[in-house]
């Protein structure tokens, strides 16, 4: 006769093939848009990324210095379309190359005309992404962990859209981040920690409180009580010491990896970046974003949608202002047949400064 215990486990057993039937029907819709053999490949990179940081000390950064002299941006482009604003890019970039790197994640079940020029092999290994779902937080931390792996002369992270276009010349921006203070690359390696990233962190949201019960009553305890939740703008500039926090983060990715009941309320992407960095390092980011959405007249959670009748000279002069003392660096959203005009008042607006 068997053991009580030895009935249990084999009942147990049988009961798999059931369980995996029947969750589709009962979990959320959007459970299964995240993928284990997806994370298992996310912490190889992760991990071959702290290592890659914690091997670029400020010793070995002063040697590189040598070969270049000044740190570099890395710009993460996050898609699921053409990168149809590359010609306008191409431009923002040009005659910057060893200022700057491009890393691309891309939906592989979405197929794309691959833009060529500085674009060319820029695509990382990707993985599918879905709205509404954590696939967004893994695809930014892949850039992230790519970018370190890659070259430790990027010292700020740019995460942009394909909808995203630049609002000045790269040397305007290049300059902003590190405040023309900087002439070598051995100077920035010890003054680094006084750079605060560029991310938007809100506590005063309206939606707040839905926002935070979207994967059920309290469902984020005990590691996110309500007080320390914060939403933000999506995309962000990151210095390297922060893009390290969250590659490195396991305790608060277990809570917001969990799949939403209320997808209307829920945007992953907008909520844990803001949560963590204003939990580990809150004086270290200015907390607001350098890339301004209109969101007047959204639909469906998308913001204003800009068009080539609204594109112009003055239309840039305004999405620059804000009501601090910076200046907006990159603005969405704008539909794929605004490259035309925009095209056309790139060099005399755009990049002029």
């Amino acid at each position: 006769m068997f053991s009580s215990p030895l009935l249990i486990s084999f009942s147990l057993f049988l009961s798999l093939p059931l369980l995996f039937f029947f969750a589709p029907q009962i979990l959320p819709p959007n459970y299964f848009h995240f993928r284990f053999p997806d994370e298992l490949d996310d912490l190889s990179l992760f991990h071959k990324a702290t290592l890659a940081y914690t091997h670029s000390s400020p010793k070995s950064l002063s040697h590189l210095a040598t070969i270049n002299p000044k740190p570099k941006i890395a710009f993460l482009f996050l898609t699921n379309s053409n990168l149809s604003f590359a010609p306008l890019w191409e431009k923002f970039f040009q005659g910057n190359q060893p200022l700057f790197n491009i890393y691309i994640h891309s939906d592989p079940t979405v197929k794309l005309t691959p833009p060529g020029g500085v674009f060319h092999g820029r695509f990382i290994e990707s993985k599918k992404t879905h709205r509404a779902s954590p696939t967004l937080i893994s695809a930014v931390r892949r850039l992230l962990a790519t970018a370190i792996i890659h070259d430790p002369l990027n010292q700020y992270f740019a995460l942009v859209s394909q909808h995203c276009i630049p609002l000045h010349s790269f040397n305007f921006m290049y300059n902003y981040l590190f405040k023309n203070q900087l002439t070598s690359l051995s100077s920035f390696s010890s003054t680094q920690s006084e750079y605060r990233s560029f991310i938007e962190i809100l506590s005063d949201d309206p939606n707040l409180v839905e926002r935070y019960g979207a994967r059920g009553d309290n469902v984020m305890l005990p590691e996110v009580p309500f007080e320390e939740f914060r939403v933000g703008s999506q995309f962000f500039i990151l210095t390297r010491r922060h893009a390290l926090v969250v590659i490195r983060d396991r305790k608060l990715w277990r809570k917001f990896r969990l799949p939403c009941l209320n997808v209307d309320s829920c945007y992953p992407e907008e909520h844990y970046f803001p949560t963590l960095l204003s939990m580990e390092d809150l004086k270290g980011c200015t907390q607001f974003t350098l890339t301004r959405v209109n969101w007047t007249g959204s639909f469906d959670g998308h913001p204003h949608l800009y068009t080539p009748p609204e594109v112009s000279a003055e239309l840039v002069y305004q999405l620059r202002q804000s009501n601090s003392s910076y200046s907006y660096f990159f603005a969405r959203k704008f539909s794929p047949d605004s490259l035309i005009p925009l095209m056309d008042i790139a060099d005399d607006v755009i990049f002029r400064y």
